[in-house]
């Protein structure tokens, strides 16, 4: 069988000054089936998509067997997608060492975590357990509190196009890496329709709220639809925050939209090729957002009613999600090849956002109460992104406060989450 050579070379080198920034700046993207639009299924039921791009830099090969190197560093020096530890340097959740935050040189990891984050995903992914193990090992993570958890009682059959299994590697990869002692739960839905996801939703919620409470992350959605105000109840179980990725194309989506989710939009890390330095955090064009088409707006959003309108606006919160500034993810997969991926899409988003609220260890007693400490006007503890566009023509620009590109902005320390 033929592979898609996704994996980044061993032979970069590790001297920044070395590499070339036009070889950095050259490769491929592509977005995998599961994140494409979803017809109907045979049963006329609606059907999500996963919010995930790949970026394949030009000079990734294959290779196997790479053993985990310990030291919170990039499995493969050189490059500047985003580890653990730089994403904690970025958004204030330790305390900066390195300014900057270069991947290749920044080492202090996320610490904390609390009670539970569910991940709620579809089909089965049968390694990972494994998968998990080898990105805890390879970033000095503690071993994860990992359970898996199948929502229909029996375990699920694969995703065929491997789109889901990347899917949820992420998801637990870096729930866990944003809060190492939170317990980890990955509830498999049998399939990827509404009907299937919102049932593993709520036992996810279960689970959470036995554990004492936390997050339940959902990084998938579809267009929205009239009777979707009907589903809105299950997400509402007490002392669960529910987060919702807002989907990687202009517009909005569902569950993203309702008023009992925490919107997770998307965010650009720009940096200088040569010093791996952060330049600054800007939009990403490809993030959804927008008013929604059938939600009222929360009470949470009466402070920006002069941007939203009458109707639920998203995103709330955003997160590094550019497949070109993405995340490292490992993933055993029989479709599309085994080995590290750097992954964007608000699918990083969601389960990150999640971590990080659960490692602040506030424990709101639902979305709404989150959201509303969100939109407290709390300046200081986020980061208002004022630089860039989104949106269908582009048309949605970044600005001071609230937006429909970056909602009130990214995160700013752990204090206020």
């Amino acid at each position: 069988m033929k592979r898609l050579a996704w994996f980044v070379s061993a032979a970069v080198s590790a001297s920044l000054l070395s590499f070339s920034p036009l070889t950095l700046a050259q490769g491929h993207s592509f977005t995998p089936k599961s994140s494409l639009p979803q017809p109907r299924n045979d049963h006329g039921e609606r059907m999500a998509r996963t919010h995930l791009r790949i970026f394949v830099p030009s000079s990734a090969r294959m290779n196997y067997g790479q053993a985990a190197q310990p030291n919170e560093l990039p499995p493969f020096s050189g490059y500047l997608f985003e580890t653990p530890a730089s994403i904690a340097c970025i958004y204030n959740l330790v305390q900066v060492t390195v300014p900057g935050c270069n991947p290749n040189l920044t080492t202090t990891n996320p610490t904390g975590g609390n009670h539970a984050i569910a991940l709620v995903d579809a089909y089965d992914d049968p390694t990972a357990e494994s998968d998990l193990a080898v990105f805890s090992s390879q970033f000095d993570l503690p071993p994860a509190k990992f359970t898996v958890v199948y929502a229909n009682g029996t375990q699920p059959a694969q995703d065929p196009t491997g789109g889901w299994e990347i899917e949820e590697a992420l998801d637990v990869e870096w729930a866990h890496a944003m809060a190492p002692e939170a317990k980890i739960y990955l509830v498999e839905a049998k399939n990827n329709s509404f009907t299937n996801l919102f049932n593993a939703a709520i036992v996810a919620s279960n689970l959470v709220a036995a554990a004492g409470g936390g997050e339940v992350s959902m990084s998938w959605g579809g267009e929205e639809f009239q009777s979707e105000t009907n589903y809105d109840f299950i997400f509402t179980t007490p002392k669960v925050v529910y987060f919702a990725s807002t989907g990687d194309a202009p517009g909005t989506e569902y569950p993203s939209v309702s008023p009992n989710a925490v919107a997770a939009g998307g965010t650009t890390i720009s940096r200088d090729l040569y010093t791996g330095k952060v330049i600054l955090e800007n939009t990403w064009q490809d993030a959804g957002g927008g008013p929604s088409l059938y939600e009222p707006r929360p009470a949470f959003q009466n402070g920006v009613a002069s941007v939203v309108g009458s109707t639920r606006g998203t995103p709330d919160i955003a997160f590094d999600a550019n497949l070109y500034s993405g995340v490292w993810v490992y993933a055993s997969n029989a479709v599309l090849g085994t080995g590290w991926y750097t992954v964007g899409g608000t699918s990083v988003s969601a389960p990150s956002l999640a971590g990080i609220v659960n490692a602040a260890n506030t424990f709101s007693v639902s979305s709404a109460a989150e959201n509303a400490l969100l939109y407290s006007g709390k300046k200081k503890l986020f980061n208002d992104i004022t630089y860039g566009n989104c949106g269908l023509y582009l048309s949605n620009f970044a600005d001071k406060g609230y937006d429909f590109c970056t909602g009130i902005g990214s995160i700013s320390t752990l204090i206020g989450k």
